[in-house]
C-alpha cells in the first residue's frame, strides 16, 4: 500500500516536471517524463491526455489517438480524452471522426463557449467537405486545367481602364445608331452592320494577343519566354518587399515546370561529378524569408551549385507561396540546378488544411489552386545520388524486398493514397527499435535500423538521407549511421526553438558535411495565418 501511495506521488511530481517541459515547448521530453508517470500510475487519464498533447505539438497525430482513445477507456467522463482525439483527427484531415469527438464534448460539457465554438466550426468543415463530394467530377471526366491556359493571352494593353474590346464596340453601336438616326439608304445600314461586326470580330482577336502587362505593374517581368536569373533575383526582391508577381508570370512558371516535371521518372538518378559537391534541403514549410537565408549561407542554385529541395515546400508557415514560386523559378531557369521531390504536405488534402489553398486563393485566385495540385502530382518521389544515396521525403517500407525499379515504377501522378509504397515513401519515420512498429503520425508506418540496412544492401545504397520530422538541431543521425534526417525550417511554427540544416556531399567521396542555421526575423505574418479556420483554434 506505501509503495502503491509512493508511486502515485511520484507520478505526480513527474506530470508537474512534465507540464513545464511542454510549457517550455520541449515536448519530446513532456512526454519521456509523462510516460514514466504513466508507467507508475497507468490509472490516470490525465497523464494520457496530457502526453496526448505533447503529440498533437510534434504532429504525432496517430499516437496522440492512441493516447486519448487510452485516456477514454480510463475514464469515459473525462472530457479531454475526447477533445484531444477530435484534434489529433482534425490534424490527419478526419473531420467526420473528429466531428463524433467534439459532439461528445459538447455533450458532457454542455455550457462550455469553446466546446460550442469548436463544435460548430468542426460541423461546417464536414458539411463543406460533403458538398465537395457532392460536386466532384468522377476521375474519368476531369479535365486538366493545365491544358486550359495560356499565359500569352493574360494581361491588358494600353493606358485605357476601358478594355479594347468594349471600346469598338461602342464605336459599333454609335456608327448604327447614327445611320438609323438620319435614315440612310438600307445598303448604308447593312455596310455599317457588317463594318461593326468585322470590329467586334478585330477586338475579339486583339484582345487575345495584345498580352501587354499593365504599365503600372512595376514588378519583376520575364521577357519572353526565358526565366533568366536577373528575372528571379528582382522577383525574390519582391517578395522579401511583400509584393506580388503578376498572374501572368506565376502562371508561366508553374506551367514551364509542370512541363518539365511531367517528363521525369518517379525516381530521378543525379550525377554529381568528381570535385563538384551537391546540397540537399530539408522541409521548409512556407518559411520564405529562410528559405532566403539558405541561399544568402549557400549560394543560389545553378549547375555549378545544385540543390535538392526535399519536399514539404508549403504549408503551416504563411509565405508558403513565395516559396514554391521561387523554387519552380529556379526549376525553369536551370533544370539541372535545383532538384524537387514531393512531400506529403505536396498534396489536396494536406494543403486545404494547413493553408495553401487558403494563401493561394487569397493572393492569387482558384485557378491557381487547381493548378498547383495538378502541378505537385508530377514531383519526383524520391532521387540517388551517384548511385550511393537514397533521398526520399518520408522512409522506407512496410515490406522487405523493395527495388529501386520498383519505385520507378509507381504511377506518381495522382493524389497520395493512404497505403502502399507511394505512401510509405512519404509519411514514414525511422524508429529506434529493430523492425517495423505502427506509425505515431497515423499514416505510414514506423521503420528500424534492420530495415534501412537491409534495403541499402538490396539496392547497393550507402545512406538514406530523408525529411519529414522537427529535429532540435536541424538533423539528426541514426541507424548506425546509415540514416539521416535532415529539416530546414528553422523555429518551425515560429515557436519550436529548433535549428534548421542542409547537407552538402562533395563528390567523389560524397561524404555528408551538415551546416546548421537559426531562424531569421520575418514580417509580422503569423504562420498558419491561411489555414482551415478550425485548424487555427488549436494552433
Amino acid at each position: 500500500m506505501e509503495t502503491e501511495k509512493s508511486n502515485v506521488s511520484k507520478a505526480e511530481e513527474l506530470k508537474l516536471l512534465a507540464n513545464e517541459a511542454f510549457n517550455a515547448r520541449k515536448y519530446s521530453l513532456a512526454i519521456d517524463l509523462y510516460t514514466q508517470a504513466i508507467e507508475l500510475n497507468s490509472q490516470s487519464a490525465v497523464y494520457l491526455a496530457n502526453r496526448a498533447f505533447a503529440h498533437l505539438r510534434l504532429e504525432e497525430y496517430g499516437s496522440a489517438i492512441q493516447d486519448a482513445t487510452k485516456a477514454i477507456e480510463t475514464d469515459p467522463k473525462y472530457s479531454k480524452g475526447y477533445y484531444r482525439r477530435g484534434a489529433a483527427h482534425l490534424g490527419l484531415g478526419k473531420f467526420k471522426d473528429a466531428l463524433k469527438d467534439f459532439q461528445q464534448v459538447k455533450k458532457m460539457c454542455p455550457n462550455d463557449p469553446d466546446a460550442t465554438k469548436k463544435l460548430k466550426e468542426c460541423e461546417k468543415a464536414v458539411m463543406k467537405l460533403k458538398f465537395e463530394e457532392a460536386i466532384a467530377l468522377p476521375e474519368s471526366e476531369r479535365r486538366s486545367i493545365a491544358e486550359s491556359i495560356d499565359f500569352h493571352t493574360i494581361g491588358k494593353g494600353r493606358n485605357s481602364s476601358v478594355t479594347t474590346e468594349v471600346a469598338i464596340a461602342a464605336v459599333t453601336v454609335a456608327v448604327m445608331a447614327a445611320a438609323m438616326l438620319f435614315r440612310t439608304s438600307k445598303t448604308t445600314i447593312v455596310v455599317a452592320i457588317v463594318v461593326g461586326l468585322l470590329l467586334l470580330l478585330g477586338a475579339f482577336w486583339w484582345s487575345g494577343h495584345n498580352t501587354d502587362v499593365e504599365p503600372q505593374y512595376s514588378g519583376a517581368r520575364i521577357e519572353g519566354e526565358v526565366v533568366t536569373l536577373d528575372f528571379v533575383k528582382k522577383m525574390m526582391e519582391d517578395f522579401k518587399n511583400q509584393k506580388f508577381l503578376h498572374k501572368r508570370y506565376a502562371f508561366q512558371i508553374v506551367l514551364q515546370t509542370r512541363k518539365m516535371l511531367q517528363a521525369l521518372p518517379s525516381l530521378v538518378d543525379i550525377h554529381v561529378p568528381d570535385g563538384k559537391h551537391f546540397t540537399v534541403c530539408g522541409d521548409v514549410h512556407g518559411q520564405y524569408y529562410d528559405l532566403l537565408n539558405i541561399f544568402e549561407l549557400n549560394g543560389l542554385p545553378s549547375e555549378e551549385n545544385p540543390y535538392l529541395f526535399n519536399g514539404d515546400f508549403v504549408d503551416r508557415g504563411s509565405f508558403s507561396l513565395e516559396v514554391i514560386l521561387t523554387l519552380f523559378a529556379f526549376k525553369c531557369m536551370s533544370p539541372s540546378g535545383i532538384y524537387l521531390a514531393r512531400g506529403n504536405h505536396e498534396s489536396k488534402s494536406m494543403n486545404k488544411i494547413y493553408g495553401f489553398e487558403g494563401e493561394v486563393r487569397s493572393k492569387l485566385n482558384e485557378t491557381f489552386v487547381e493548378l498547383f495540385a495538378e502541378v505537385f502530382c508530377c514531383l519526383p518521389l524520391a532521387h540517388v545520388i551517384n548511385e550511393k544515396i537514397f533521398v526520399v521525403h518520408g522512409g522506407l517500407f512496410s515490406v522487405d524486398g523493395v527495388k529501386l525499379s520498383d519505385i520507378r515504377s509507381i504511377n506518381r501522378f495522382c493524389e497520395p493514397p493512404e497505403e502502399g509504397l507511394m505512401c510509405e515513401l512519404l509519411w514514414s519515420d525511422p524508429q529506434p527499435l529493430p523492425g517495423r512498429g505502427p506509425s505515431k503520425r497515423g499514416v505510414g508506418l514506423s521503420f528500424g535500423a534492420d530495415v534501412t540496412k537491409r534495403f541499402l544492401q538490396e539496392n547497393s545504397l550507402d545512406l538514406v538521407v530523408r525529411s519529414h520530422e522537427v529535429k532540435d538541431e536541424g538533423y539528426e543521425i541514426e541507424h548506425d549511421g546509415k540514416l539521416i534526417t535532415v529539416f530546414s525550417a528553422p523555429n518551425y511554427c515560429d515557436q519550436m526553438g529548433n535549428k534548421g540544416a542542409f547537407i552538402r556531399f562533395e563528390a567523389p567521396e560524397m561524404k555528408p558535411n551538415i551546416v546548421t542555421f537559426s531562424a531569421v526575423p520575418h514580417p509580422d505574418v503569423k504562420p498558419m495565418a491561411y489555414a482551415n479556420n478550425f485548424l487555427r483554434m488549436f494552433s
